[in-house]
This record gives C-alpha cells, structure tokens and sequence, in this order.
C-alpha cells in the first residue's frame, strides 16, 4: 500500500468525511466495501458511494436478482433500478470464505465505494477494487 492509501484507511476506520466512522457491528474490510461481521447482522441497505461524491442506497429487501460473471463482474437488480460493479478481484476471498459477492448475498455489505485512479493503480494486486459503479 502505499503511503496515501494507507492514510486513507486508517482515517475511514477512525471516521473521517469520506463515510463516517463504522457503525455498530461494522469492520472495515478495505477501502473497496464494509462488512457487518456479526454472525446474525444484516444491513437493511446497501449504500453504493461514488467518487464524484454521489451516494444511493438501495433497500436489500428489494434485490430480486443478482449475478456474478468474471467477465463482467457483479450486476445486482433492486426493483427498478440495475447496479453494474466492475472492477478487480470481485470474487477473491480476502479473508477466509469472506467473497463480495457472497456477502451481498447475505445482507451483510453496508456500502461499496468506487476507488480513484490513483487508488486503483496503488492498490495491491490481490486487493479488491471497484473501478467503476453504473446506476441504471
């Protein structure tokens, strides 16, 4: 990691004006997505936070369908509304049996975050990295 990104960590997990602190039950997996690491915690929303500064959230009882393709990455449908996320290592496992994917799947990823360019090309290569977030 280098120097900046590092910085970046540790002030999110200290809470800082790029998301706030970790709410209750809430571990800062990377700078890509949080996870609730309780056992029985669920997110009642999955919040989407673009680097241009827009943030949307979507209620998880209104995902209906949901995709993981290594070619295009993750696609999950809300109703109406289509979350493309593509990026890096979507499906890598950063912890043991700890995916993005999966953990969508069980309610328990409060936020996603879009990395910068500089992010993104610091990042370690076995990280994950969100590179882009379309809203459709």
């Amino acid at each position: 990691m280098t120097g900046e990104v590092l910085k970046r960590l540790i002030a999110s997990r200290q809470g800082d004006a790029e998301g706030g602190p970790p709410e209750d039950g809430e571990e800062m997996i990377s700078l890509a997505w949080g996870f609730l690491r309780g056992q029985r915690e669920q997110s009642p929303m999955f919040e989407v936070r673009c680097r241009n500064g827009k943030r949307e959230a979507f209620r998880y009882s209104w995902l209906e369908h949901a995709v993981f393709d290594p070619s295009e990455g993750i696609i999950l449908q809300f109703g109406r509304k289509t979350v493309r996320i593509t990026g890096r290592n979507l499906n890598a496992e950063i912890r043991p049996n700890l995916r993005l994917f999966d953990s969508i799947l069980r309610h328990r990823v409060p936020w996603i975050r879009e990395a910068g360019a500089p992010e993104a090309l610091a990042a370690p290569k076995q990280a994950v990295v969100i590179e882009q977030v379309r809203l459709e």
